[in-house]
């Protein structure tokens, strides 16, 4: 499946995740995942044009909607199993996320609830749209596997020169997104925004302060096994927080994770 360029450059310029962005909680991830092979990339972006071709602002769509349309590709033991990538997460026999159960807790964590089972949840209500609980935005629109490669350096598509490295792809689109998301902060007043795994933390310092004059970060120091290191600041009736940190074991190991129940439960 070829990767082309009208839906290429819908996604890149429409595509900004899932959920809704009425939501009082938003998770900004660094960038959308995936992208490990063409077709998995040509078949999002292919029905994001097909669901959302006539968007004209920052769009955030049904995230089970489109992972219906995503076959689920596995050489391993799972390959029988799932047939794309909505029975992969959400469907009866749903593998638990390693990143959406943190960012579960977080939120349940902040607003004082019970935490649920969390697969059940994961496969019910993360993210649903018209629920307007939850909005996980991209930073990055990009889909890009966990090891940070590249492979769209490789696209027949010249008339796109910024795709030669992620470093010139990241400047091509990071000024327009980031007040995108900003502008979305203002019009729509969520009232905590976690931006996980950045890598870029004094750029978005920057670029909020030039967004909003008068806010002012806060470094909170990391408690090990419980509270990750993050930047805080009040943009009205916005509480943001940027970590490096992403909502996951690295490698697998106890000794890298946190408690997001307890980090959530710390900024209410």
């Amino acid at each position: 499946m070829l990767i082309n360029e009208k839906p290429f450059l819908h996604w890149l310029t429409h595509f900004y995740g899932y959920g809704a962005w009425q939501a009082k909680v938003w998770f900004v991830g660094y960038e959308e995942g995936g992208g490990d092979l063409p077709e998995e990339v040509a078949a999002k972006i292919n029905y994001f044009l097909d669901a959302h071709g006539a968007a004209t602002a920052p769009e955030l769509c049904d995230m089970r909607e489109v992972y219906r349309h995503v076959p689920f590709f596995s050489d391993g033991p799972k390959a029988d199993k799932f047939t794309n990538r909505h029975d992969y997460r959400f469907g009866n026999q749903a593998v638990l996320h390693g990143v959406w159960k943190n960012l579960i807790s977080f939120e349940h964590g902040y607003r004082n609830e019970k935490l649920p089972d969390l697969l059940a949840y994961q496969k019910n209500s993360f993210a649903v749209a018209s629920a307007q609980r939850q909005a996980l935005v991209q930073l990055y629109p990009l889909p890009s596997p966990h090891n940070h490669a590249w492979y769209y350096s490789w696209l027949d598509l010249p008339q796109f020169p910024f795709l030669k490295s992620r470093v010139l792809y990241e400047k091509h689109v990071y000024d327009y997104r980031i007040k995108n998301i900003l502008q979305q902060v203002v019009t729509h007043k969520p009232e905590v925004v976690l931006m996980y795994g950045m890598n870029n933390i004094n750029a978005l310092k920057l670029s909020v302060q030039e967004f909003f004059p008068d806010a002012k970060f806060k470094m909170i120091k990391a408690v090990k096994l419980h509270i990750p290191q993050h930047h805080l600041a009040d943009l009205g009736e916005t509480k943001l927080i940027v970590t490096t940190q992403i909502p996951a074991l690295r490698h697998g190991r106890v000794e890298t994770g946190f408690d997001w129940e307890a980090f959530g439960k710390s900024l209410r």
